[in-house]
């Protein structure tokens, strides 16, 4: 029997007049409850591997050769995004351990995936003896596809949301759909957020300015994770066009991780949930993300130098 979740509460767009009423976490199929997060997620990673055969294709590649890499990319990058979460988050499972195992429980870290990806991609590389780069450029176009997708998890889960803000894309949660921070007290709160004070400002600003709508408390802050969306989206249509102009193998691939983390660098700025590195004040995705920009660049502007000078 298919039946829509028991929780249903109302997301509201209040400045474009937008009011989603009833929405689920998941369906519960059999009195097995299964989250539209997890179904979402799931069907990004197909649609990335059908793009990324589809761009194969395009480019004169064996299409059977993508589909080998994401069976194994696909199940190594879960495993590593939520190890990426557990490394900076170990304060959580050290009472409980097993709860690591639990990915229901929810908790991913998306550049551990990143991660999984390409070291899945050297080792497949190294067997079937084929280019690394080559299959980068292509892979990534499916990375990129299944983030703009999967994003969409994380509002069914109301998470990865912003500080407040009163703007046109303004979103409005019940308090009680979201993590503990809005609901316990300030000297508890100053307590977790002992050290971190601006993230500890910017939870304060959205507890202070909560909004009652037909006797429910509402949070209002920036929807992070369609801001992320577009902008995936953006990217995904850059890369698709510059794929036939690029000037080496691996340029795409550089321009998607320049991409991508000049985004991140952006959107983790006005994120709330933040994932700190240990014992200091410091986003962990924002540290990251602006090395992934530098990196990336620095390697473009390096290979076409030497691709210039080849030339002479």
């Amino acid at each position: 029997m298919l039946l829509a979740s028991a929780v249903l509460t109302n997301i509201r767009f209040p400045n474009m007049g937008i009011e989603l009423r009833n929405v689920p976490y998941g369906i519960d199929v059999f009195g097995f409850h299964i989250a539209f997060y997890g179904i979402i997620i799931g069907f990004g990673m197909l649609c990335g591997w059908l793009i990324a055969e589809w761009m194969a294709k395009k480019t004169g590649q064996s299409r059977e050769l993508y589909l080998d890499f994401a069976l194994i990319a696909i199940i190594v990058s879960v495993i590593f995004t939520r190890l990426g979460y557990v490394l900076f988050s170990l304060d959580e499972f050290v009472d409980n351990p097993l709860e690591i195992f639990n990915l229901r429980s929810g908790g991913m870290m998306i550049y551990g995936g990143i991660f999984g990806a390409i070291l899945s991609a050297i080792i497949f590389c190294r067997v079937k003896k084929y280019s690394f780069w080559l299959l980068a450029d292509t892979g990534c176009i499916g990375l990129v596809t299944g983030q703009m997708i999967g994003r969409w998890g994380n509002f069914f889960n109301r998470e990865v949301f912003g500080k407040y803000t009163d703007n046109i894309f303004a979103m409005q949660l019940n308090i009680n759909d979201v993590t503990s921070e809005y609901r316990m007290s300030t000297a508890r709160l100053q307590e977790k957020f002992a050290g971190k004070e601006s993230a500890f400002k910017n939870i304060m600003e959205i507890r202070n300015n909560t909004v009652f709508m037909d006797g429910i408390e509402y949070i209002q802050v920036h929807p992070t994770f369609l801001y992320e969306s577009l902008w995936n989206l953006g990217l995904l249509i850059f890369l698709i066009i510059y794929t036939k102009h690029k000037k080496f193998d691996g340029e795409v691939m550089l321009l998607y991780m320049a991409g991508y983390g000049l985004g991140r660098v952006w959107i983790e700025g006005i994120r709330t949930d933040q994932l700190f590195l240990w014992g200091t004040s410091i986003p962990v995705s924002q540290l990251i993300a602006a090395l992934m920009v530098i990196t990336s660049l620095v390697m473009i502007i390096f290979k076409r130098r030497k691709l210039a000078k080849d030339r002479q």
